[in-house]
């Protein structure tokens, strides 16, 4: 089978001879080599009328296992429906400078924390400013940390409510087009994180490690620093959506990926892994890339965030604080309708059973009597 579990399976004890692994490298791996296996332990449903019996195996519910994020998605998605307003929508994406990459991978938890803190500052502070718009906007940003190939490439994905709440309480409108430059957004990034990198430098908290120890001295830093500050940091945004509940089926293309989906990959051999990739610098054009299996892993291992580490953040009018306030008065003043989500108080089979479009819970040899669950689960 062709599947990031199958890899793992296959190559991961070669890979743990080659390199060293963190907790939760180690957590991960384990997790998604027993997904819905008896490792985990299931349960036996059976059919009384036909006498049909058939095991499920417990899923792992690691965030970075392909098998378990289609239903984690479809319910986050169901439940943002009713964050959404009936106005436009901006996809901004912040990606980070290849001379940092490896400095943010030695500080993956303080330094990803930042690339949040500096994408929230910058929208914030552009936003209400009276020259663009003048208003607060809502908005949420995911971390994703891979390009295509599986190398390490930290960027912020960003989802921004392209209108907002003016000081007096006013619903305030933007153009068909993002309301901030590019140009401007993406020096104002750089400037604050490159500002709170310096402070973090000098307050002794970076770590420096292999091809980085060079950074402990402070002159080769400010070097790196200068380097940095003489770039032009590539931010972009996407075209804005057709209607709010395409904006709520756009979520969760971004929400809930990881590094790799199974449907990328072409072969498991004996000694290779082949994948297929986009190359954005050639209009998308599909490509297929092969590796040695542990290679696959290196990377893909480098993607698996730290523990307890939230991912998707909400800022602004999507803020908790705010939704039952001042998103309440955007809704309002947007005159945009209620969507009550549709997976609200239904168990997993229930959501199952509505995104196959078909009762999974149904016998599949006679196809009329419910599977009831036996009184004792697998170990």
């Amino acid at each position: 089978m062709n599947t990031v579990q199958n890899v793992f399976r296959t190559f991961f004890p070669k890979y743990k001879k080659q390199y060293n692994l963190s907790f939760e490298q180690a957590k991960s791996a384990k997790a998604m080599m027993d997904c819905r296996t008896a490792a985990l332990g299931g349960n036996t449903y059976g059919c009384e009328g036909f006498g049909h019996t058939q095991v499920s195996y417990n899923s792992c519910r690691n965030r970075h296992c392909t098998l378990c994020q289609g239903v984690n998605k479809a319910v986050w998605v169901d439940k943002r429906k009713k964050d959404i307003l009936n106005a436009p929508y901006f996809h901004v994406v912040f990606t980070m400078p290849k001379q940092l990459h490896m400095v943010i991978y030695h500080n993956q938890r303080l330094l990803y924390d930042l690339m949040y803190r500096a994408v929230a500052e910058t929208l914030t502070e552009l936003s209400q400013d009276d020259k663009y718009l003048g208003a607060q906007i809502g908005f949420f940003s995911v971390l994703h940390t891979w390009g295509q190939n599986l190398h390490y490439h930290p960027h912020i994905h960003t989802v921004v409510l392209a209108g907002g709440l003016s000081r007096q309480n006013k619903w305030r409108n933007t153009s068909k087009r993002f309301f901030i430059p590019v140009k401007v957004l993406s020096k104002k990034f750089r400037g604050k994180y490159l500002y709170y990198l310096k402070q973090y430098y000098q307050q002794g908290k970076l770590h420096f490690y292999t091809d980085t120890e060079k950074y402990k001295d402070p002159k080769c830093f400010q070097g790196l620093l200068d380097e940095c500050y003489s770039l032009n940091w590539y931010s972009y945004t996407k075209k804005t959506f057709s209607g709010p509940l395409a904006v709520v089926e756009y979520l969760g293309r971004y929400t809930h990926r990881i590094a790799i989906s199974n449907n990328r990959i072409l072969a498991v051999e004996e000694n290779t892994v082949k994948i297929s990739v986009k190359d954005y610098k050639n209009n998308n054009e599909k490509k297929t890339v092969t590796m040695s299996g542990v290679e696959f892993l290196r990377r893909f291992m480098m993607h698996i965030l730290p523990r307890g580490f939230v991912k998707i953040r909400h800022y602004g009018l999507l803020a908790n604080r705010n939704k039952k306030t001042k998103l309440t008065l955007c809704r309002k003043l947007t005159k945009s309708p209620e969507y009550k989500p549709l997976f609200e108080g239904l168990g997993t089979l229930e959501i199952v059973s509505i995104l196959l479009k078909k009762d999974v819970t149904l016998c599949p040899s006679c196809n009329k009597t419910k599977l009831t669950m036996a009184s004792e689960a697998l170990p």
